[in-house]
């Protein structure tokens, strides 16, 4: 009988340290404790009950999930994310324990399984994350507006639904809904080129074919999830919306606009964020525009002004938390006070290429590098949980990414890195006297 216990951190983080580098005990013993997960013996030790009155992490751990599914039972991509609820969440709640991430948070690969029930061809790679092909798109330009709502009680929908249901079952937590927010989904099935030459040239079609994708297709699949789990929650995604791929300015009058208009006279729009926006640097670089230089007073922030302009419309539509991830380059400490003014919670995100072992040169340096980060991050989330005036658990209980969060975690993750930032976090002073 295998004792999850035995692999509290930095236990259980070792061990997956040993599996990645070829070790055969550890991939015998990784096997034996995934056995006992996904046939339901570690169930109980699943539950949240209570997070600690400090600083806790979330992980986005799907991609981890399939790679080491794959290498210890050759699970295949559409075998993975397609057959069994009970064994995808398993494995990820399993991991998320080995690694000693404190709050579990179940994925899934979202824009693929969003763009997949609509008749989009997909890619589903061995070991990798499935993706819509690029090279047949769905709709174009002169048949876009006849795309319609798709069957939510078969296929991948109706996975997502057990997915749901399952992670309520074994961790408490109410069932929260991933799916693309509209320009994402556009630019999965009428394709990323060709949309953004329209942004430029036909940004009315545009606007367009975002408020068809919310009627039609989004707002129809939020109906049925909120039917069914009326506690639920919704997270929209939509990186390829996000400033640094169409700019502030689109992400504000497209993608954000797309959202509300989806949501208009929603009675769950409550419960409804879009939180991954990245790329908020986009807002401070200085336009080049002679007149600005003529119009801006000598010593004026305006692009601190746009920053802070930017960070409006994305609270409109995720009026929760405040996120910072790593592509948005921009210092935490503007986040945490973003945060406090606004009377709302902080989540700091380690990005995927911070931690991937195959692209650190200097691994003693990287150590230094990141434990100083993971530090001023715990520093800063620590600091927004004291003066803000929120819900006694700062919404840790609810089923989002929160705190400090690994916005993807691998197979190809190092685990040195994971436990040096962990231990930033596990270690963080408790939380003082909250404001009242």
């Amino acid at each position: 009988m295998v004792d999850i216990d035995t692999y509290a951190f930095p236990e259980g983080l070792r061990l997956l340290g040993r599996w990645q580098s070829g070790d055969l005990d550890a991939k015998r013993e990784l096997t034996e404790v995934m056995d006992a997960a996904i046939s339901g013996d570690l169930d109980e030790s699943f539950k949240l009950t209570e997070l600690p009155d400090r600083v806790h992490s979330t992980a986005c751990m799907q991609m981890l999930g399939l790679g080491v599914l794959h290498d210890l039972y050759g699970i295949e991509s559409w075998d993975y994310y397609n057959v069994d609820a009970y064994r995808f969440v398993r494995a990820s709640l399993a991991l998320s324990k080995l690694l000693g991430v404190e709050k579990p948070y179940v994925t899934w690969a979202l824009y693929a399984l969003t763009c997949e029930p609509l008749g989009q061809k997909m890619m589903y790679p061995d070991k990798y994350p499935p993706g819509s092909d690029p090279d047949t798109v769905l709709i174009n330009k002169s048949n876009w507006h006849e795309l319609q709502t798709p069957d939510f009680t078969t296929g991948v929908p109706k996975m997502i639904d057990e997915i749901l249901r399952v992670t309520e079952e074994l961790t408490g937590l109410p069932p929260m809904l991933q799916v693309s927010a509209p320009y994402s989904l556009a630019a999965d099935i009428y394709g990323q080129e060709p949309l953004l030459d329209d942004v430029v040239h036909d940004p009315d079609m545009v606007n367009a074919l975002l408020d068809h994708l919310g009627d039609v297709v989004l707002g129809p699949w939020m109906d049925h999830f909120y039917e069914k789990f009326p506690n639920g929650w919704v997270e929209l995604s939509d990186a390829s919306g996000s400033p640094f791929f169409i700019g502030p300015e689109n992400c504000k009058n497209m993608s954000i606009r797309a959202i509300k208009h989806m949501l208009r006279d929603k009675p769950y729009a409550d419960r409804v964020f879009c939180n991954n926006y990245r790329g908020d640097f986009t807002s401070e670089v200085k336009k080049k525009d002679r007149r600005s230089r003529r119009k801006t007073p000598e010593g004026a922030n305006s692009e601190r002004g746009s920053l802070v302009e930017l960070t409006d419309a994305k609270v409109s539509v995720n009026r929760y938390f405040i996120m910072r991830l790593d592509a948005d380059k921009v210092a935490i400490s503007f986040y945490k006070d973003q945060a406090i003014q606004r009377n709302m919670a902080l989540t700091s995100g380690i990005g995927s290429p911070q931690i991937d072992r195959n692209s650190i040169e200097d691994m003693g340096t990287a150590r230094i590098e990141l434990a100083e980060l993971a530090k001023s991050h715990v520093d800063a989330i620590r600091r927004v949980c004291e003066a803000t005036n929120l819900p006694g658990d700062t919404y840790a209980t609810t089923p989002w990414p929160s705190h400090l969060y690994f916005e993807d975690i691998n197979s190809q993750s190092s685990f040195e890195l994971i436990e040096v930032i962990l231990n930033e976090v596990i270690y963080s002073v408790p939380f003082e006297e909250r404001a009242q």
